[in-house]
């Protein structure tokens, strides 16, 4: 699983100019779901995210949570992420998850930020999307799934 993840002052994602999800402060997520994932890195992933210290305290240091801050996730499928990009000039998608599986851990992340307490936006799983952000700092960074034994 890849994700990029950013640090908003707002961000919304629409399906056929339609806004479908809309978040104030806190961070949008673009996740690649790729063949092999599993629910425990999924859940590994999810948890990193809500405990990452990427928003500043009285000082300006990034030192608080999304938890701390009591920010927002908007989550956002883009299967684009699991591409290669090693040969020729089209990019491979074969390493891309299956979308139905795709689809279910990319609900089982969404879930497991939501037990949390966290409030999550999502926009519509494969579908055509637009994404509006602000970025802030800007402070993007990009996880990959935790290789577990």
């Amino acid at each position: 699983m890849k994700i990029v993840l950013q640090r908003v002052k707002q961000a919304a994602v629409e399906v056929n100019k339609q806004t479908v999800g809309q978040i104030s402060k806190g961070v949008c997520l673009l996740i690649g779901v790729e063949k092999g994932d599993t629910e425990e890195e999924t859940l590994y992933l999810a948890h990193k995210i809500t405990e990452l210290r990427i928003f500043p305290d009285e000082e300006g240091k990034m030192n608080l949570s999304l938890l701390d801050i009591l920010g927002e996730v908007l989550a956002v499928s883009q299967f684009t992420l699991a591409a290669s990009l090693k040969k020729g000039r089209r990019p491979s998608f074969d390493n891309a998850e299956d979308p139905e599986r795709a689809e279910r851990l990319f609900r089982f992340f969404v879930d497991m930020i939501k037990e949390k307490g966290i409030k999550v936006e999502t926009g519509v799983f494969g579908a055509l999307m637009d994404v509006r952000l602000v970025n802030d700092g800007p402070v993007t960074f990009i996880l990959e799934k935790k290789k577990l034994p």
